[in-house]
C-alpha cells in the first residue's frame, strides 16, 4: 500500500513537471516529494494523537526542504509541490485531489480565531508562485489562482483569480470584468458577463465628468476668442 501510494506519487510528478527525466532524479531531487512523504507519516501519528513528534517531523521537513506543512492539514491524492520553497500549509487547512502549488504559497490564516481558520481547497486546483489563500474560505473545484494573488474570499467553481485582493476574471469559460467573489456568489443565478463592475462603473463616470470639463473649457475658449475679435474690431474702427 506504501510502495503503490509513493509510486502514485511520482507518477504526479512525471505528469505534470517536463523537467523530470528520470525516477531517481524525483526520489533525490524534489523537495515537494519529500515533503508529502514526511507529511503523510507526521499526518498519521497527529491522528493518533503523537502531536510532539508528530510536529517535530513537520519541522525536520520544513529544515530539510523549505516547505511547511503543518500535520494536522489533510491533503488528498495527486497532490503536486514544484519547486516548493517558501510553501506553507496551516494546521486546518483541507487540499483536494489533483492540487498543483508552486513556490511561495500559503494557504494560512488571518489572526488567532480558534477551531477551521485555514481555507479549504477543492478537487484540480492550480495554485500559482506567491499566492496567499488566507482565512476559513472554500476555494472550489477546477480553480486557478494566478501567482502572487491575495485571496481572503470563497471562489465558486471554475473559476480563474488574479491580483491584491484576488479578483474573478474567468468564470465557466465566460470572461468576466473586476469583480469581487462575494458579488458573483450572491449573484449566480444572473449570467456573468452582466454582473456590474465597480471599478469600471467608477472609471466610467469619471470618464464623463473629464468630458463634461472639457467641453465647458472649450465653450469658454471660444467665448474669449469671440470678445477678443469684437474688442479687435472695435478699437480698429476707433483708430479709423
Amino acid at each position: 500500500m506504501m510502495f503503490r501510494q509513493i509510486r502514485q506519487d511520482i507518477q504526479v510528478i512525471f505528469d505534470r513537471d517536463p523537467a523530470a527525466r528520470s525516477i531517481i532524479e524525483v526520489v533525490l531531487c524534489y523537495p515537494g516529494f519529500h515533503a508529502i512523504l514526511f507529511h503523510r507519516l507526521a499526518h498519521w501519528l497527529y491522528n493518533k494523537n503523537h502531536l510532539l513528534l508528530a510536529r517535530w517531523i513537520s519541522q525536520f521537513s520544513r529544515f530539510l526542504t523549505g516547505i511547511e506543512i503543518h500535520p494536522g492539514a489533510k491533503i488528498g491524492q495527486g497532490f503536486f509541490i514544484d519547486h516548493g520553497m517558501g510553501v506553507v500549509i496551516g494546521e486546518t487547512a483541507e487540499v483536494g485531489d489533483n492540487v498543483t502549488l508552486y513556490q511561495g504559497v500559503t494557504l494560512g490564516g488571518t489572526g488567532k480565531e480558534k477551531g477551521k481558520r485555514h481555507p479549504t481547497i477543492g478537487n484540480n486546483v492550480f495554485i500559482g508562485s506567491g499566492a496567499k489563500i488566507l482565512g476559513s474560505i472554500k476555494i472550489g473545484n477546477d480553480v486557478k489562482i494566478g501567482a502572487g494573488s491575495v485571496v481572503t474570499k470563497p471562489v465558486p467553481a471554475d473559476s480563474t483569480v488574479v491580483g491584491v485582493p484576488g479578483t474573478i476574471v474567468r468564470h465557466r469559460g465566460i470572461k468576466v470584468n473586476n469583480i469581487e467573489i462575494e458579488e458573483l456568489e450572491e449573484k449566480s443565478s444572473v449570467r456573468q458577463e452582466e454582473l456590474p463592475d465597480p471599478v469600471h462603473e467608477m472609471l466610467k463616470c469619471l470618464m464623463e465628468r473629464v468630458k463634461v470639463l472639457e467641453k465647458a473649457q472649450k465653450e469658454k475658449e471660444n467665448q474669449y476668442d469671440v470678445f477678443e475679435i469684437i474688442q479687435h474690431d472695435e478699437s480698429s474702427k476707433r483708430g479709423v
